[in-house]
């Protein structure tokens, strides 16, 4: 089985929870940023990453999904983002990238808080809307992913991969 670990990350985090997930697939596997994939149609199991941008995927990774998220593709998405994972939006967030990727077998979906960027930050500081100033304030990112989100993304990996039948 051939499997392939993509992602886009900006600031690491993203990259960081994909090393993770790479280093629990056994056999012939690559690793890469997505928007180097020649062709993706070598692969039988592809996991994608991607960081949430202005509360979904944006542009290029719902370009990168549509390219690779076509029927009889089996794909794993994982998404960073800076919320809490308790955060009420975030489940409406993270609906847009399995909407994005419903043209493929979605076999697993994972996300983790990575830490917010210091530009993002900024722009919520001086948002009008009081809520993204709040946000900002009470920002909890620092540091993510941490280790434990880590080990869970380590463990995503194996469920997938025992979902399509390929032992760790």
């Amino acid at each position: 089985m051939r499997t392939l670990v993509a992602y886009i990350s900006e600031t690491g985090n993203t990259k960081k929870v994909a090393r993770a997930i790479y280093d629990e697939v056994p056999g012939e596997k690559d690793f890469m940023p997505i928007c180097d994939v020649p062709d993706s149609s070598v692969y039988d199991l592809i996991f994608m990453g991607f960081p949430v941008h202005q509360f979904g995927p944006d542009k290029k990774a719902k370009m990168r999904m549509k390219q690779h998220c076509v029927p009889g593709r089996k794909v794993a998405l994982f998404v960073t983002h800076a919320a809490p994972e308790g955060e009420p939006e975030l489940q409406e967030w993270l609906s847009k990238f399995r909407e994005c990727a419903s043209g493929a077998e979605l076999i697993g979906f994972f996300d983790c808080q990575g830490q917010m960027s210091a530009p993002v930050k900024l722009v919520l500081r001086l948002s009008r809307d009081k809520k993204m100033r709040d946000w900002a304030k009470l920002d909890s990112s620092k540091g993510q992913p941490d280790e434990s989100r880590i080990k869970k993304a380590r463990e995503f990996a194996k469920e997938v991969l025992e979902k399509v039948g390929q032992k760790g």
